[in-house]
């Protein structure tokens, strides 16, 4: 089933921390070949939440992961502020995504040795780079581990293990955090926690996070939600409600059941 492509908003952004144009990716050849983002073009703005949605296989995990460098382009481009990252180089496209891009994964990723405070300052301590004490200070203070920073991850619970995932994102002030399922592992109230934290971060610090999730609930903690279908945006949604997001998840799903 194909989707006509969404009409471009006739809302603008006065400033844009990240860029996809007339983005493409295809992976295999032939009759292997799969065409998993069509000439998508997408804005995300500084200081906003975004949330990626869309069917299964319709590209919203790519399209994250060709924005943060994460994995290459086929065709297009996608920029992080003003650089183009198909013109980098591995040294520096590395340099970016430890120094401008936050990274929070379904899976914690956390060091079972480090302490909470040793694991959110790990980025930093391998660049080299000492924190900004008030800024960090306030980082914790904002995801509630001023009374963990001493504990262990197995010492903590998920959703605190979580939390410490969001506060080493948070703590080197990237220009632009990408959160894929971040509260996939979590229960429902760990998780609305740390979307909760990941608001407040928008809100309160000036953060910009872009979330892939395929939860209605979670996409509605974020300012917009862009739909994806078969490759390409076919709707975006502002000052979404979960109820909102999930007529639009049925809707697409009713189509390609009768597609």
């Amino acid at each position: 089933m194909s989707y006509a492509a969404a009409p471009t908003p006739a809302r603008t952004t006065a400033a844009v921390a990240a860029r996809a144009t007339d983005l493409s990716k295809v992976y295999g050849q032939n009759e292997t070949r799969v065409v998993a983002l069509d000439s998508v073009s997408v804005e995300f703005g500084k200081g906003r939440f975004t949330a990626i949605m869309g069917p299964s296989g319709s590209g919203k995990s790519t399209l994250m992961h060709c924005m943060a460098g994460l994995d290459s382009v086929s065709s297009g481009s996608a920029r992080i502020g003003d650089a183009e990252l198909a013109s980098l180089g591995d040294k520096q496209l590395t340099r970016l995504r430890r120094d401008r891009i936050g990274f929070i994964f379904q899976a914690f990723n956390l060091l079972p040795t480090l302490t909470a405070e040793e694991n959110i300052t790990l980025p930093m301590d391998i660049a080299g780079r000492k924190p900004d004490r008030e800024w960090l200070r306030n980082v914790i203070e904002t995801v509630g581990l001023s009374g963990r920073l001493g504990h262990r991850p197995a010492q903590l619970s998920g959703g605190q293990q979580q939390r410490v995932a969001v506060a080493r994102a948070l703590a080197a002030r990237p220009e632009i955090i990408f959160a894929d399922e971040p509260t996939g592992n979590l229960d429902s109230r760990s998780g609305a926690e740390v979307l909760g934290f990941l608001q407040e971060s928008v809100r309160a610090m000036g953060q910009t996070v872009v979330m892939v999730t395929h939860d209605p609930v979670a996409a509605s903690y974020a300012d917009r939600v862009v739909f994806l279908a078969d490759g390409r945006i076919v709707e975006e949604l502002y000052e979404p409600t979960a109820d909102a997001v999930l007529d639009r998840m049925r809707m697409f799903d009713s189509k390609g059941r009768t597609s």
